[in-house]
């Protein structure tokens, strides 16, 4: 009996001893994790002007992110690194995007585990982007993986760019590029997916792929990572975005269309997210753009093995930070092959003084969130008419009117500080043109009045929706009230030479209009875009019609070379008045000049009078659909009242 009360004891206590010890295993199996992201770094290698709550300061810059990455590190050494694509597009370094593919080096110089593709990596076309990945890979340096769910190769195939795709294809297989990859953190297993969204097709006119419904494709994948994973965590590093609309936010709503992730990664819209937006248990998360914050995440398992964040930052990388030296050497060494390989051929070194500006242009986040003129975007439109009219480009006939959308401003000039050529680059830094070179190229087309006129409408009403689309221009002056119906906001358009002398514009007449390629091309698409309602019809000098693939037959050269958007800036810069060997922006730019007049009257005839050929057609849709909906509601009345006069027979 003793013996089996000792037993039963021992039993007891062991049980005991086992209970504490699951206790204390469970304490330890609440796993954690550090996650710190980056997106949309435009090529921003070095630090960078930016105004915070009335003060001028540099910030960003790969070396500064680099002292902050080691900081983290000595509190947790295994951290989860990830980028939401746009990487490259916005500095000098873009240049050799093809040749030293700075961006994507420098990500792995920093550790980061997994990028995926943005719009702008396709600037430079199918080529330069398969360029840029041999380069990568050929650099035997550390790169970050690569991931895309998305991609449909077969519509790619069957479409007219099939050739391009099957060149990225190979490019992408070569580099290694998958729908997902599969990393080990801390002993936790992590899926990454990455998606390219819709707006960012949208946003890529010289992409040559063709693209799944990104909640579709990232719901399969995570099937078959269900299927062949033992996934303890969903990541998906996304270029879709979010906006003020949810119901058009797209990462949002792939939040909640696959509520299987556990955090987004969201780039593309340059979101500043103070707090992270929260759908159910999936969370997502931005950091704005250009590396002038870095954010970070704890994140911590829950018991029904799901995430939660906590310690959820944004850190500006301001001067507290030193500059790794590893990494600004790394930087550096890149930087002297820009003069080299690309500025040279334009007479420029990227450090050359242009000028001096005194004057406060609107900081480039407010650009195009406003429906008025900038003097920024005046004098970035007169550079162009500035440099077509100064040179011989094969056309007698002068440039009247220059145009240069917001979304193609990619920096502004900061105040009181000496402006470079690196500037003029950074202001209108986008693109490639059929030469191969960096920087998009001006094109020259003829428009009607009637057209001039159309696009100022689509300035009028479109860009309060859409603030890529707000349009700057030189030659030009329209009069804008925003209290009348949509596509019938401009009361009153004319020409306007600097000096404020007004030309009355004819519907017939043929007017000389530059812009950047890319702006030509949105503009040609104009009538596409608005279901045949509006259209602007780039001609030739013959007053015949150009189609869409025929406007890089038009692009300006000068000297036999491609007349450079930048060049246009960094020229007109170098004209300024020089006194004392140095010169500044004149007071010019210091005010506006009535090129865009916003005249809100609200009073029943301002509304209604003279309205256009789009609002007449909307008129009449709605008079149509009034009677329509009337002749419905009598209907409905006569059968309602014939049945009550049948049941009461």
């Amino acid at each position: 009996m003793k013996t089996v009360n000792r037993t039963c004891k021992i039993l007891l206590l062991c049980l005991v001893f086992l209970r504490l010890f699951q206790v204390n295993v469970s304490a330890e199996e609440q796993r954690q994790i550090k996650v710190v992201f980056t997106h949309d770094l435009h090529s921003h290698l070095e630090p960078f002007d930016l105004e915070i709550n009335g003060k001028k300061q540099q910030v960003g810059g790969f070396a500064r992110m680099e002292t902050w990455l080691k900081q983290q590190q000595e509190e947790r050494e295994d951290i989860l690194f990830l980028d939401g694509g746009d990487f490259s597009m916005g500095t000098l370094y873009q240049t050799v995007f093809e040749t030293q593919a700075a961006e994507l080096r420098m990500l792995g110089a920093l550790g980061v585990d997994v990028s995926t593709f943005g719009n702008h990596e396709f600037d430079y076309r199918s080529s330069g982007l398969a360029n840029m990945l041999a380069a990568a890979k050929n650099s035997k340096d550390p790169l970050p993986a690569l991931v895309v769910c998305n991609l449909d190769w077969e519509a790619t195939f069957q479409g007219e760019q099939a050739e391009e795709g099957a060149l990225l294809k190979e490019a992408f297989e070569n580099y290694g590029v998958k729908s997902y990859v599969m990393l080990e953190k801390d002993g936790i297993n992590i899926a990454v997916i990455g998606v390219f969204g819709k707006d960012s097709l949208e946003c890529s006119p010289t992409c040559a792929l063709s693209f799944k419904d990104p909640a579709d494709a990232v719901k399969e994948t995570i099937e078959i990572i269900e299927e062949k994973e033992q996934a303890d965590m969903i990541v998906c590093v996304s270029h879709s975005g979010t906006w003020e609309d949810e119901k058009k936010s797209e990462d949002e709503l792939l939040a909640k269309a696959v509520p299987q992730i556990d955090l987004i990664i969201s780039g593309h819209t340059h979101s500043i997210l103070e707090q992270p937006i929260i759908h159910k248990e999936t969370a997502i998360v931005s950091t704005g753009e250009y590396g002038a914050r870095i954010g970070s995440i704890n994140m911590k398992q829950k018991e029904n093995g799901r995430w939660q964040l906590e310690d959820y930052r944004l850190t500006l990388l301001d001067n507290s930070y030193d500059s790794d030296s590893e990494i600004q050497k790394k930087t550096e060494e890149i930087g002297r092959s820009i003069d080299q390989e690309y500025m040279a051929q334009f007479g420029y070194e990227k450090d050359q003084i242009l000028t001096y500006n005194p004057w406060e242009f609107t900081k480039i986040n407010g650009l195009g969130t406003i429906l008025k003129e900038e003097t920024l975007g005046n004098l970035l439109a007169d550079s162009y008419l500035y440099a077509v009219n100064q040179s011989e480009t094969g056309d007698e006939t002068p440039a009247k009117i220059a145009v240069v959308p917001s979304g193609c401003i990619r920096d502004t000039f900061p105040k009181d500080r000496d402006i470079t050529a690196a500037d003029a680059f950074q202001s209108l830094s986008l693109g490639i043109g059929p030469d191969g070179i960096p920087g998009y190229p001006l094109v020259s087309v003829y428009l009607t009045g009637e057209d001039i006129r159309t696009m100022a409408e689509v300035d009028a009403s479109i860009s309060p929706m859409m603030t890529t689309a707000q349009l700057y221009t030189s030659g030009l002056s329209y009069t804008i009230n925003p209290s009348r119906l949509i596509l019938n906001k401009v009361t009153n358009t004319v020409l306007q030479d600097w000096e404020g002398k007004i030309e009355t514009l004819k519907d017939n007449g043929l007017y000389r209009v530059v812009a950047d390629l890319y702006t030509g091309q949105m503009l040609g698409a104009v009538e596409e875009k608005s279901l045949g309602i509006l259209s602007v019809v780039p001609r030739n000098a013959e007053g015949e019609e150009i189609s869409p693939e025929e406007l890089e037959d038009y692009i300006i050269y000068t000297d036999g070379k491609e007349l450079k958007a930048w060049t246009c800036v960094a020229d007109y810069l170098d004209s300024f008045e020089k006194v004392d060997g140095s010169s500044r922006i004149p007071d010019y730019y210091n005010n506006t000049h009535n090129r865009k007049i916003i005249d809100n009257d609200s009073s029943l005839i301002a509304v209604m009078s003279s309205p256009s050929q789009a609002a007449r057609m909307i008129f009449s849709i709605v008079s149509v659909l009034v009677v329509v909906l009337m002749l419905v509601i009598v209907l409905i009345i006569y059968k309602t009242t014939v049945n009550k006069k049948k049941r009461h027979k």
